[in-house]
């Protein structure tokens, strides 16, 4: 939905302006806000410290809506991989809500409800798990020899899971 316009007077002639649904910062001072196609206003609107922990960083590899993820030193650089549960140094440290192909800005989730899971079952515990990305429930955690046990947080329904990583802990 188009955010809606609203009339004004622009150097003392009525103008019709259309409000911004996001700020691309100081440039959009002053400008009209409207809600998003969520009703919500947007990250981009609030105050530094409100909003989403996030943040922007480019991929080594393409990512699906809903991965887990690892944050890791590329050379000084900041990328972000699949997190898994096979070795240490893959750990889980956020998530993306959308898929983005490597190469290109991953906007990566430190805290909140990953929305993006199927087939959670409510009030279960879950782990990061061996594949790449992915969970398991806390009953199937990773067990071999240098596996990795960390939860990632508990089901709040079918698609949703409140991120709370714990410690990892390497499996000896």
């Amino acid at each position: 939905m188009a955010a809606q316009k609203f009339l004004t007077i622009v150097n003392g002639m009525k103008t019709l302006l259309q409000a911004i649904t996001s700020s691309a910062g100081a440039a959009d001072a002053g400008k009209m806000v409207a809600l998003d196609d969520a009703g919500r206003l947007d990250n981009s609107m609030m105050p530094v410290g409100i909003g989403a922990d996030t943040k922007a960083i480019v991929p080594s590899e393409n990512l699906s809506a809903g991965d887990f993820v690892n944050v890791y030193n590329d050379s000084g650089t900041p990328k972000v991989r699949k997190a898994d549960a096979t070795t240490a140094g893959k750990e889980c440290n956020g998530f993306v809500l959308a898929a983005v192909t490597s190469g290109q800005n991953a906007t990566v989730y430190f805290e909140g409800t990953n929305t993006q899971r199927t087939g959670l079952t409510i009030g279960t515990r879950y782990v990061l798990g061996t594949t790449a990305g992915g969970i398991v429930a806390k009953a199937s955690a990773p067990s071999a020899s240098g596996n990795v046990q960390q939860e990632v947080g508990v089901a709040i329904s079918a698609t949703e899971i409140s991120f709370e990583p714990s410690e990892p802990i390497v499996i000896g």
